[in-house]
């Protein structure tokens, strides 16, 4: 069974860097796109980016555009969330998610971790 384990949240000042992390077990890291999504009190669970499998194609939402980088690492079946200057409205739990297929809708993605609280203050 696939497992997914989020870490590197925080509370930080506005404009500040986080970097988040999410280790995959049970599962052959290289089959699955990676995704990030978050979700803030009273709101829907928002797409934030994903990678291809081979991490050659990289998507983001417009609100995350040029402040957030998405990477992967195969050999550690680890991927990550580079998130710079980031805003108050960045606050949100913080979820990884792995499915086969890529997608910005968060109900494809058949594995999920069990999220990160990010706080920025501003």
């Amino acid at each position: 069974q696939v497992q997914l384990v989020e870490s590197g949240g925080g509370s930080v000042q506005a404009g500040a860097s986080l970097r988040l992390s999410c280790a995959l077990s049970g599962g052959t890291f290289g089959m699955y796109v990676m995704g990030w999504f978050r979700q803030a009190p009273g709101k829907e669970r928002d797409f934030v980016a994903a990678i291809s499998r081979s991490g050659v194609s990289t998507f983001y939402a417009d609100s995350v555009k040029g402040r957030f980088t998405i990477s992967r690492a195969n050999a550690k079946n680890m991927v990550y969330l580079q998130m710079n200057s980031l805003k108050s409205e960045d606050t949100a739990v913080y979820y990884c998610a792995a499915d086969p297929t890529i997608s910005r809708q968060a109900d494809e993605y058949d594995y999920w971790g069990q999220g990160t609280q990010v706080t920025v203050s501003s």
